[in-house]
């Protein structure tokens, strides 16, 4: 067997993520600026959310818990790798196909059904325009994921984690450019969008190629690998159905009050950084392997890339829940205000950062936690759990909207997530101690948390010392990088005082390439 680097493969991933959210982030910065929470921002927020909503429907879900483990075992076993990959890109072309001509005839309705924008709403149209341009970018991101699928299965996480950040790369110029032209912005952001995603795929498409997996269009056959697949696939695809569910609730919980889709949208650009970075990395790099091992009857070495994970999840995540519920304000203000958002918005925004924040950890956790199931083929318990999470966060999302107003949705998404680490973390039992964390992971967790802790009550404390910095325009920018600065090294202090990490792990790992 030849095991997948887990270090470097998160390190790679991780790297493209971060650069993907960072350019992310200048691209919320710009359409806060330049266009601003409003009829319109909801109207685009609404129309996107459709294809992110079925990209991480069938890409994410039914292909990353059904496709990627089936294509490992036959890269391992070198048994016909090349046939899979090029019968799963028939079937799912014709698939994606089908929905782009069912989604461009009947928009109106799955804009009502996802929004709840009442057609009466004189958001409805414009957000209807703008779905009809960005759903075809679903087709490509779907082909790019199993061509990504087909790089990480291999061991090769670079051109698959680049892809990500092309969407940015291609968004910025366009709004840039709108708004230099006297053109309308909104219009250069929404056609971006599909570009982006041909972009997205020919660097992928490409990549495979020169890995050995030549792959064209043809008829779709649905062989017995096939069968097996979509067997697998279903349980899957409606496990992240449940989870859309979640975030039609959220929008629908949301959308009859001015604004909230809007600070919702940018709050959840920005928790989503360590989750991308992080969660991304690890269920991309780790599914891969643990199947590998698997087949390959690793157990010891299975329970150590677990173990490894989640120790490397909470390292990273911990402190940024700690940071996000310690100083979102001063993170929002200089990140977002300006032009079109101002003071109230900022306040709002923070707000749900922090609510987002606490359920950070659970929501990378269910990547570390997932890849046990789908590396087994075991898709229909993840269904279950999700299953579980959807009347936790719908209970809760109208439930407290009466007490908690716009702010309920985040507030039942963060449970819904712990919710479901639970569960996950429960039906492992069953596998064995090959599914179990080790002793070193228990012995770790606790000494992040307090290290966290203690990085939280440095910045807070130095914030709540200098925060007239903040507001101040030469030195907003430069206050901002200090805290952050400071943040970093009072964790890195703290974690090597309590023996949560270890430099000369770090740089055994470093060399190694895996950890």
């Amino acid at each position: 067997m030849k095991p997948i680097k887990l270090f470097s493969g998160f390190m790679t991933v991780g790297f493209w993520t971060l650069a993907s959210r960072i350019l992310g982030f200048l691209r919320e910065i710009l359409i806060a600026a330049y266009i601003g929470p409003g009829p319109v921002f909801d109207a685009f927020v609404a129309a996107f959310r459709l294809p992110n909503m079925f990209r991480r429907f069938l890409a994410e879900g039914a292909f990353n818990a059904a496709f990627v483990p089936m294509l490992s075992k036959k890269v391992e076993d070198d048994s016909g790798a090349v046939e899979f990959a090029q019968d799963a890109f028939n079937l799912l072309s014709a698939a994606v196909l089908a929905l782009v001509a069912f989604a461009m005839i009947f928009m109106p309705a799955m804009i009502w059904f996802t929004s709840g924008i009442d057609p009466a709403d004189g958001r409805f149209d414009t957000t209807v325009g703008f779905g009809r341009i960005v759903f075809p970018y679903i087709l490509c991101m779907s082909l790019a994921a199993l061509f990504s699928g087909v790089l990480n299965a291999t061991g090769r996480f670079s051109a698959a984690a680049a892809a990500s950040a092309l969407l940015n790369v291609v968004a910025i110029p366009a709004m840039i450019a709108g708004a230099v032209l006297g053109g309308t912005v909104i219009d250069w952001l929404v056609w971006s969008i599909p570009l982006a995603g041909l972009a997205q795929l020919v660097l992928v498409w490409v990549s495979a190629e020169q890995a050995g997996f030549k792959l064209r269009p043809g008829l779709p056959r649905l062989t017995k690998d096939m069968r097996r697949m979509v067997r697998v696939a279903l349980p899957a695809a409606l496990a992240m159905g449940v989870t859309q569910v979640n975030l039609v609730v959220g929008q629908r919980v949301a959308q009859d009050i001015e604004n909230a889709l809007s600070w919702l949208f940018i709050a959840d650009r920005l928790y989503q950084l360590p989750l991308g970075v992080v969660g991304i990395a690890i269920g991309i790099v780790l599914l891969p392997d643990l199947s590998r091992r698997l087949r390959a009857d690793d157990d010891a070495g299975a329970q150590n890339a677990l173990s490894r994970a989640g120790e490397f999840s909470l390292l990273l995540t911990l402190p940024s829940m700690v940071a996000f519920v310690a100083i979102p304000l001063p993170l929002i203000s200089v990140l977002y205000e300006r032009g079109a958002t101002d003071a109230n918005d900022v306040a709002a925004i923070a707000l749900a950062v922090a609510i987002y924040g606490v359920g950070l950890p659970a929501f990378v956790l269910q990547k570390v936690l997932q890849p046990l199931y789908f590396a087994r083929e075991d898709t229909k318990s993840p269904f279950r759990f999700a299953l579980v999470g959807m009347v936790v966060n719908a209970g809760l999302a109208f439930g407290l909207k009466p007490y908690a107003g716009w702010i309920a949705p985040a507030i039942a998404a963060s449970a819904a997530g712990w919710a479901i680490v639970l569960l996950l973390w429960w039906g492992t039992r069953r596998m064995g101690d090959v599914a179990q964390f080790d002793t070193r992971f228990y012995s770790r967790s606790w000494r992040i948390l307090v290290a966290s802790l203690v990085m939280g009550a440095v910045v807070w404390l130095a914030y709540q010392q200098f925060s007239w910095l903040f507001y101040l325009p030469t030195w907003r920018y430069l206050s901002l990088l200090a805290l952050i600065a400071l943040g970093a090294l009072s964790y890195f202090v703290a974690t090597h005082v309590l023996g949560a990490m270890k430099l000369s792990e770090m740089k055994q790992s470093l060399r190694r390439g895996r950890s």
